[in-house]
């Protein structure tokens, strides 16, 4: 039982929006046999209407459905942009891996992204909000809250295990 444990793939991935966290956390996903939480499913409040601003979920709330999905998973790969809720899988995990990707390339990723289903009702929909994200992307090195450059890197360097870091889409 304790060998399981030890070899246990417990995988956390964050970045910049559109920096590839959710297309490497589905390879990584599929190639692995790992359970996949793509945070941006429980860190928002469902939409009001498509006029109304995203409401972020209570911190709590969204915390007790992390634990419940790594409760019910051995082997696993989470990934988003929240520091604040990130905090809570690092104790858990087996590996970080942050995409620290330049914002051009994370803006011509935004670009080039295909359909996000389970975020937008539409192509149509999402790329309504591309202006919105390219703006939000740009500005990761200078903001200070929990999706910031500088509380993703405070993440991985206080993080004592095994750590990777990729700069490039590579």
């Amino acid at each position: 039982m304790q060998d399981n444990i030890n070899h246990a793939k417990k995988i956390v991935i964050f970045g910049n929006s559109a920096s590839g966290k959710s297309s490497l956390a589905k390879k990584l996903a599929k190639q692995e046999q790992l359970a996949h939480l793509d945070l941006d499913t429980l860190a928002w409040l469902p939409a009001v209407s498509l006029t109304s601003p995203p409401q972020r979920q209570r911190i709590d709330v969204s915390v007790a459905e992390i634990s419940v999905f790594i409760s019910q998973h051995q082997d696993w790969v989470i990934e988003g942009c929240y520091s604040d809720l990130l905090t809570y899988t690092l104790t858990e995990c087996s590996a970080v891996i942050f995409l620290n990707l330049p914002i051009a390339l994370c803006i011509e990723n935004a670009k080039n992204r295909p359909w996000e289903s389970h975020k937008y009702e539409s192509k149509a929909a999402q790329d309504a909000n591309l202006t919105m994200l390219i703006d939000w992307i740009a500005q990761y090195e200078n903001r200070i809250d929990s999706f910031s450059k500088a509380a993703h890197q405070q993440l991985f360097d206080g993080f004592a295990g095994k750590k990777t870091q990729y700069i490039n889409n590579q």
